[in-house]
């Protein structure tokens, strides 16, 4: 047996009608909540809470000015750059983390630091250090999503077990073979929940740092909704930054999904 030729993992077949019940329970729920949106919003006034039908509305107004398309491609391209910068860097600084024992060392106080500070307290520091423009906002959500995955990358290399490097070893893998033939597929888990728990903290981080200085954004829409009073136009940048973060986290699971039967195949 080598390095790749462990026993294909079984994948067992969806039954029939599941994913059909499972849409129609998904769809009724969806329902449910606008009811009780729509209760609540009867309950206490236009002033207070929008209703689903003036939400919707605002949004077509937001829409055919551009404003909410520009919003949506603002906010989108920094949390995909951000986010994106800190799996290239938060992936292989956690390898090296797992795998050698003084960078772990070194490095683990600094990382243990700087991720219970929120990226909230630096935006001031962002603006004076980067500008109002995109690069302030970029670093923030950086910032945010780096410690997630170095340290979701570091948990995933420690789990690998002993004996499967040990079994490795006797079958003559040096190290990169070590690393990429056993540490980096067994990492592989570990590596998607971090990058999913950082693409949703990143959502959290635009939102505060486009209320700070940006004039184009989801953030900024809601901001400049609150400013002229038009809590219809809150509402729907609320719920444009639900459904960007929905189909976001979806692309992501259906990536991951493919990249771990691939990684299986080859276990």
């Amino acid at each position: 047996m080598t390095l790749t030729d462990d026993p294909v993992i079984p994948v067992r077949a969806p039954r029939r009608g599941t994913g059909a019940r499972g849409a129609l329970i998904s769809a009724g729920s969806v329902l449910l909540g606008l009811l009780v949106w729509q209760l609540l919003a009867a309950r206490f006034g236009p002033a207070l809470l929008a209703s689903p039908l003036e939400t919707l509305r605002a949004g077509i107004e937001l829409a055919r000015d551009g404003t909410l398309f520009d919003s949506v491609l603002a906010s989108a391209r920094r949390i995909l750059i951000g986010w994106g910068l800190g799996l290239l860097v938060g992936v292989p600084v956690g390898l090296v983390m797992g795998r050698v024992q003084i960078i772990r060392t070194l490095l683990d106080p600094h990382i243990e630091f700087f991720r219970f500070i929120p990226p909230v307290a630096f935006v001031t520091l962002a603006v004076v250090w980067f500008g109002i423009g995109e690069s302030s906002k970029v670093v923030l959500i950086f910032y945010t999503s780096v410690f997630i995955v170095t340290l979701n990358t570091v948990a995933g290399v420690l789990a690998v077990s002993e004996s499967k490097l040990r079994a490795a070893v006797s079958l003559g893998a040096g190290r990169r073979q070590i690393m990429f033939y056993v540490v980096l597929p067994a990492t592989v888990p570990h590596v998607v929940t971090g990058a999913r728990l950082a693409m949703g903290n990143s959502f959290l981080t635009i939102v505060s740092a486009e209320i700070v200085a940006a004039q184009v954004g989801l953030g900024a829409l809601i901001w400049t909704s609150r400013n002229y009073g038009r809590i219809d136009w809150v509402f729907v940048g609320i719920i444009v930054l639900g459904v960007l973060g929905f189909v976001f986290d979806r692309v992501l699971r259906i990536v991951a999904r493919r990249v771990l039967r691939r990684y299986a195949v080859k276990l």
